[in-house]
């Protein structure tokens, strides 16, 4: 449970430098995934799906 409360903490803080730091750049990003088609933002989702799960798996080998 503590590793679920940790991850979900670590996207709240990416999630809020992201708009405390760069909130027209957020418009500017949310306007061009506007624009993409809806199968490329499908693999854009699926390709970061498997990037943070690779993750979690090397943060699990190497926390033992």
């Amino acid at each position: 449970m503590s590793t679920i409360l940790l991850a979900v903490g670590l996207v709240l803080v990416v999630e809020g430098l992201v708009f405390a730091l760069a909130p027209s750049r957020l418009d500017e990003v949310l306007e061009m995934l506007r624009n993409m088609p809806s199968d490329t933002r499908r693999m854009l989702g699926l390709s970061a799906l498997a990037a943070g799960v690779l993750l979690i798996w090397i943060a699990r080998l190497i926390g033992g």
